[in-house]
């Protein structure tokens, strides 16, 4: 039976990419129909306290989601993960720090109108963006970051792991995941990590 999974990313975390390069690996061994959507790191920290380079670093965050909200809201959902793929490969395994340019050449490689790099700089499409974004607050609470994942019924932060497990062990992996987050009452299972990304 086919499960409905939903996934949320900023395309700036890496673990989000980790996450989703995880899932895309369940799809190969699980019976999953995945729709991608996103959240963003920047509308989570609004109005926090927060050291001056993450702050800054939230601050230029805004141009990717706002951009990739432009495209959904003028070409449909089917774009957003093209675009996230085509910006994350340049974020994480091209380390382009330029988020305005990774994502102007992500429109390129994904054939979308070059314009829509516009939105970057306003908040036209952020109503569009904060209600995706909200959504997957209400199925997880606001302590807890990106990527969030829901399965039918359940939701949850995560899985934050690395490298991304492929085949088999993916899928092992995503049992495991539904199965601790579907049960009644469950929070919260968490390590110290002792790795960073490991991008393969």
């Amino acid at each position: 039976m086919t499960q409905t999974v939903e996934m949320w990313f900023d395309p700036l975390c890496p673990w989000a990419w980790m996450t989703s390069r995880w899932l895309m690996e369940v799809e190969q061994v699980r019976d999953l129909e995945v729709t991608w959507s996103q959240m963003s790191l920047s509308v989570l920290n609004e109005g926090r306290d927060l050291p001056e380079e993450y702050r800054e670093l939230m601050d230029r965050g805004w141009a990717p989601v706002r951009v990739i909200a432009a495209a959904r809201k003028a070409h449909g959902d089917e774009v957003t993960k093209p675009l996230y793929d085509a910006i994350g490969t340049r974020l994480h395994l091209g380390g382009e720090r330029d988020f305005v340019a990774a994502t102007a050449a992500a429109l390129a490689e994904v054939g979308l109108p070059a314009e829509l790099i516009g939105a970057a700089d306003t908040d036209e499409h952020d109503a569009f963006l904060r209600e995706s974004h909200e959504r997957a607050i209400a199925l997880v609470g606001d302590d807890v970051g990106t990527p969030v994942i829901s399965v039918e019924d359940t939701a949850f932060f995560g899985p934050v792991v690395s490298p991304a497990p492929k085949g088999e062990a993916a899928g092992r992996l995503w049992d495991g995941c539904v199965l601790v987050a579907g049960t009644d009452g469950f929070f919260e299972l968490k390590r110290s990590r002792t790795r960073d990304p490991i991008f393969d």
